[in-house]
Parts: C-alpha cells; sequence; structure tokens
C-alpha cells in the first residue's frame, strides 16, 4: 500500500510561486546539460522506502494549506560534504488537491493515504484566483 512524504515548501508564496520555481529549475538543469529532473535533497532515507515507492506523492503545504502533490520515483542515497543524505526525486507534474489546513512542521513527514486530501477537480471554486482562496479559505469560507 502506497505511503506519502509530506514537506512544507519553504519560501513558496502560492502554488503558481512553486510551479515557476520548478519550471525555471528544469530550465536552467537543461541549459547546464544536466539530466532535468526534480530532487529534494534530505537528510534522512525513509525507513519506509517500499512504501513509499509503492505509488506515494510528495504533498506540498504552502502558507499553512496541503495544495499539490507530486509522485514520487526514486529515493537516491546521496552524499554531500561526506554526509550521507537522500535524494527525493519527483514527477514533474503538479497535481493539485482539494486544500486542507496543516500546521508548520520541520523535515517531512509520513502522510497516510487516509489522511491525504483528494485530487482537486477543475472548475468551480478552482476558478478563483489561488491568493483569494487563501484568504477566503484563512477566513473559513472555504
Amino acid at each position: 500500500m502506497a505511503l506519502h512524504i509530506i514537506k512544507l515548501s519553504v519560501g513558496s508564496e502560492s502554488l503558481e510561486d512553486l510551479a515557476a520555481w520548478q519550471k525555471e529549475r528544469l530550465r536552467d538543469m537543461k541549459e547546464k546539460g544536466k539530466k532535468p529532473e526534480m530532487v529534494h535533497v534530505t537528510r534522512q532515507m525513509p525507513k519506509r522506502a517500499d512504501e513509499v515507492l509503492d505509488g506515494g506523492s510528495i504533498y506540498w503545504v504552502i502558507k499553512g494549506w496541503i495544495v499539490a502533490r507530486q509522485k514520487l520515483l526514486e529515493l537516491r542515497p546521496m552524499k554531500r560534504d561526506g554526509i550521507p543524505h537522500c535524494g527525493l526525486v519527483y514527477d514533474k507534474k503538479i497535481i493539485p488537491v482539494q486544500w486542507q489546513p496543516r500546521r508548520a512542521f520541520q523535515g517531512w513527514r509520513y502522510l497516510d493515504p487516509k489522511d491525504a486530501p483528494p485530487d482537486r477537480e477543475a472548475g468551480g471554486l478552482d476558478e478563483l484566483p489561488e491568493t483569494v482562496r487563501m484568504e477566503l479559505s484563512a477566513l473559513g469560507l472555504l
């Protein structure tokens, strides 16, 4: 059964901001002749790697809300300054999810599938600009 990872998107102001940052990063990699892939480097290798790689995603928290996910593709052992790290390799496609509040935390956490928000359907309130949706959500109106 799939197990997910949840992570704060530090520095992102919105989902559009995260998407633009990722697009720019992929473009830079391509220009430098590197393989364009999304990798988040973290200190800890997930101990439940088999479950995470069995269809798991990385869920992004922005400004106190889970807003999107990206499918996890690989957990890559790596070293930085001789210290073991883990590269969370994830798909380039960002999948918006129904917003769910989440308090700040450090690092990453496991996210059980039963607690993960469902993918968001296009249309309706999703047509509102993200900043308006964030303000309405913060007021408890969404």
